[in-house]
Parts: C-alpha cells; structure tokens; sequence
C-alpha cells in the first residue's frame, strides 16, 4: 500500500513538472497583454469592498486545485459546489465571473478561468499584506466537475494530524507546505457549523471560547452559518499570528490547533519557526502555492478556454 501511495505521488509529480514545462508567467504576454492589469484591478476593487473577499478567492483556487487539479472545475455550477466543503460557503464567484467578462472584452477565448483564479488568489494575498510569487500562465479549463472527487480530496476541519498529512501527500505536498498553506486561515471568517470544538475539546484557551460561544450557540442549530473571524485581532491581514495563535491555544478550527498540541513531533517545530520568522512564513507560503498551482493543470490541445466560467463552452 505504502509503495502505491508513493507511486501516486512521484506520478503527481512528473506530471507537474511536464506540464509546467509548457507553462509561462509571460504566457498572455502577446496575446492578452492587459490581463493580468485587469485582474489585478478586479480584485482590488472587489478587497476593498469587501476585505473577507481576498480569503474568499483563496480559498477558492485553494479547492479548486485539491480536486482534479488547478482546472477551473470548482467555478462549474453545480457539481463540486455541492461537496460537503463547498456548498454554502465558497463565494467569489461573482468576482471570478465580472473579471473574466472584462477580459474577455479585450482578449476573446483567450485567457482561462484557471489562469484567472490563480492570479486573483495571489493578488488577493497581496492585497492584504501578504507575500506574492510568481504565477505561470496556460491552464486550460475542465469541461467536467465532481463532487464525489471534492467530497474525497478536500481537506476537512475534524481531521487529525495524520489523515491531513496523508491528504497533502497525496497531492505532493510535505509536512511545510501542509502548514505553510494553513497559516492562510489567518484572514477570513469560518462558519460556527465547522467550530463544534469549542464546547467538545479544553485544548482552547478560555477566553476565545467564551467569546466565540456568544456567537456561535451550542444548543441551536440557528447559528450554524453564523461566521467567527479566524484570528481575533487582525482578520484581514495575512501575517504570522496563526503561528503565534496555535501556541496560545487559540487555533479556531480542529485541524488548526491539533498541528501543534496533537501533532506528536510532526509540525511543531515548522509553526515555531514560522511563529518567530515572518519571512520565513511568507518564503514557505509562495514556494507551496507555485507548487499547489501546477497541481494537473490542462495544457493545450486538452480542456478548453470558457467564454463564461461557470459553464462549458
């Protein structure tokens, strides 16, 4: 089973590797030259409307490329928007969507959905203080989405140290990037229905869970999709205070806290480096999204380039 698993893995691997091959930053360069201007704009305009929006388009590419890949699928109506953790909770679509119509004004069938939602999750951690890195350009879109596959590869908030370090692995992710990639749950807002642990686990500092009691009622199931900021003091700003958090107890989600308080040896070490070395962080957090973003991206002649994202041409 061990040597399948790795099979799996070191395939994963050639794969991106051969694909990125044909991969550019400077893909659009002659074709679209305006692209990655607009794009840039679009989720500009869209943070400063609204600051959750930039851990929205995150997230967004973030589950999209952990289920066939870095593909666009998860932009499809129906389908993976429907899996356990997606439906009612992934939004941005309609950024997605309005900066997709102001390329296509300039640039028809040319720029991919894929391509967009790599550059804006990017440009969303820029927006808010985060470090930014270097996009290659030439996915192609999926003409096909799956909620089974959603419903098996994404990440969920109760599980263990070990089950999320099988699921990184299985996409070719080791133990830092794994905790690179989750000190993005520094911005945004999760839904109380993923926060059951604070009435069911003590290893959570008190006053946290006091104050996200108010908000999140045991006994109703009426505040389920009420939203708690993942960090107390600075929701909208991409910095190392998860790190920090995780030390003080403070980790919001399961699948946070249990990196440093169950993690028997595995992470500890990587979040009290990353706790005491914003740079180091920020270098680790670019390096696994170059890398989750050549997870099985569609080159040319395959997948195509839809006109509307959230259809097949």
């Amino acid at each position: 089973m061990a040597s399948s698993s790795l099979s799996v893995v070191l395939l994963l691997l050639c794969l991106a590797a051969a694909a990125s091959a044909q991969m550019s930053p400077r893909f659009y360069d002659a074709s679209c030259p305006g692209a990655l201007a607009t794009i840039k704009s679009g989720v500009a305009a869209a943070v400063s409307s609204d600051p959750r929006m930039a851990a929205s388009l995150l997230r967004l590419h973030f589950h999209d490329c952990f289920v066939q890949g870095c593909d666009a699928s998860v932009l499809l109506a129906g389908n993976e928007r429907n899996a356990f953790g997606n439906a009612g909770s992934l939004r941005g679509f309609d950024v997605i969507d309005k900066i997709k119509s102001n390329v296509e004004q300039a640039c028809k069938r040319t720029v991919s959905c894929a391509d967009i939602l790599a550059v804006a999750a990017r440009d969303s951690v820029v927006a808010v203080g985060g470090p930014s890195w270097t996009v290659s350009l030439g996915r192609r879109d999926s003409d096909t989405a799956s909620e089974t596959l959603a419903n098996r590869d994404l990440p969920a908030p109760s599980l263990s140290v070990t089950d999320l370090i099988t699921r990184f692995a299985a996409k070719g992710l080791n133990h830092t990037d794994m905790v690179a990639l989750s000190g993005a749950h520094i911005i945004g807002r999760v839904q109380c229905k993923n926060l059951t642990r604070l009435y069911s686990e003590e290893n959570i500092g008190p006053a946290l869970a006091t104050s996200r009691q108010c908000t999140c009622p045991q006994l109703t199931s009426s505040g389920d999709s009420n939203l708690a900021p993942l960090d107390d003091t600075s929701p909208d700003m991409f910095d190392n205070a998860y790190f920090v958090n995780l030390k003080l107890n403070k980790g919001l989600l399961h699948s946070d806290q249990v990196l440093y308080t169950l993690a028997s040896g595995a992470t500890e070490h990587i979040i009290d480096g990353f706790a005491s070395n914003q740079d180091a962080f920020n270098n680790a957090f670019s390096a696994a999204m170059v890398k989750m973003g050549n997870f099985s991206p569609l080159i040319f002649p395959q997948g195509q380039v839809r006109r509307i994202c959230s259809k097949v041409n």
